[in-house]
């Protein structure tokens, strides 16, 4: 039997009008719901309903990868050339008989392809909801009123948002064409969670602009609180990635020491060999389990960095009546990723804990970037815990 190619794209077009008839649900569910409405309200329900099945998206991903189940289908975009697992039965079946517990096998297949589908109908809705930006733009520009579609609410964020779902999905593919090449992934991952933070841009100013609300003033230290907070859970998403896609977790089975040792036996300079395929050095020997350590307790002690920030966050964010919801938020997802983190720890990596600690760094990147969106710097805004005094603005 020849070996399959890795790149097959005849069922591309079956694939593409499959992503299509699934995403006309979500567009008629939002043209039924908001019928009577204007072209602003349809858009703002299309960009928040995108937002939620893009984060339903990162978790699949998530679920995907911790069931091995990446490459169900050796080839790309489609199962064995064609569109699905059941065109491609024969081909499975054989490849699971020869290894019942390999890569390949019938659900695995099933859950590689339903990943895919996903990913298109997402693409699909990011399409509408850019054409549908442009002609709003347009139109806000004959009828005199261009700062209708500006900053936040600008086409160009769905725009981009749409250029970024295609290196996505480029991305997508050298996830399987590369076997899951550790960076290849965790950029994937990382990926995913800069799609859903582009999305939740539009997404809340247009909320808020239908609400008749205009971003909320907020002090340039609190918004600068908020900038560093997003970076350093960019930087943990990365770690936690790395994690993941090492197989690392259980490197460290103990908490909060670790193989009884507040400092391991680690080796950092294996860890910090990016370009590499999985389990391997770029010399081609087996990474060493010091590695691993060293790739696992690495994302440990970012987390307590990244926990403390964000909990000093939360404190800050009492002193800004605007960004209730997202303190409120912000407090149940770091709880979560707590809760979830050690599981996966002293609990052997369950399945459940892994996806929701991944949709939960999702959630917590989203808040805030939503929090930046929804709020404009302002020096004059000084935050006080009796009540909100105003300065003078400064020339």
């Amino acid at each position: 039997m020849s070996e399959q190619a890795l790149y097959d794209l005849a069922p591309a077009l079956e694939l593409m009008a499959f992503g299509l008839c699934l995403a006309l649900g979500p567009l008629f569910w939002v043209w039924w719901r908001n019928r009577g409405t204007g072209p602003g309200k349809r858009l703002q329900a299309l960009c928040v309903l995108t937002l939620f099945l893009t984060f339903d998206l990162v978790l699949f991903g998530a679920f995907t990868r911790l069931t091995d189940s990446g490459l169900g289908c050796p080839d790309w975009p489609g199962c064995y050339g064609t569109s699905s697992p059941i065109a491609a039965h024969a081909q499975i079946s054989s490849a699971q008989a020869a290894m019942p517990t390999g890569p390949v096998t019938h659900g695995k297949a099933w859950v590689e392809m339903i990943h895919r589908y996903l990913a298109t109908t997402v693409g699909v809705l990011i399409i509408a909801m850019t054409w549908m930006s442009w002609k709003r733009a347009m139109a806000a520009r004959r009828a005199g009123n261009p700062e209708a579609a500006t900053g936040a609410a600008s086409p160009w964020w769905p725009t981009l948002a749409l250029l970024w779902v295609c290196i996505q999905g480029a991305f997508g593919a050298l996830t399987v064409t590369m076997k899951l090449f550790p960076a290849i992934v965790t950029l994937h991952l990382l990926g995913g969670t800069g799609l859903l933070a582009l999305l939740c841009i539009p997404a809340s100013a247009l909320s808020r602009q239908q609400a008749g609300l205009s971003p909320a003033p907020l002090a340039w230290s609190l918004r600068s609180a908020l900038w560093l907070c997003l970076i350093l859970l960019v930087l943990q998403v990365s770690l936690g990635g790395w994690v993941s896609t090492n197989y690392a977790v259980l490197a460290c089975t103990s908490f909060p020491t670790c193989h009884g040792s507040w400092w391991p036996a680690m080796n950092f300079g294996e860890a910090l060999q990016i370009w590499r395929p999985l389990g391997l050095l770029a010399d081609g020997s087996n990474i060493s389990f010091e590695a691993l350590t060293a790739i696992h307790y690495s994302h440990r002690l970012m987390a307590y960095v990244v926990v403390l920030a964000l909990a000093a966050l939360w404190w800050a964010l009492g002193r800004a009546p605007a960004l209730a919801q997202q303190r409120r938020l912000l407090a149940f997802f770091v709880l979560l990723q707590v809760l979830t983190g050690l599981s996966n720890v002293v609990l052997d990596w369950p399945l459940v804990a892994a996806v929701l600690h991944t949709g939960g760094a999702a959630a917590l990147v989203t808040i805030v970037v939503w929090s930046l969106a929804v709020t404009r710097a302002n020096a004059a805004v000084v935050a006080d815990t009796a009540g909100p005094r105003t300065a003078q603005r400064l020339a």
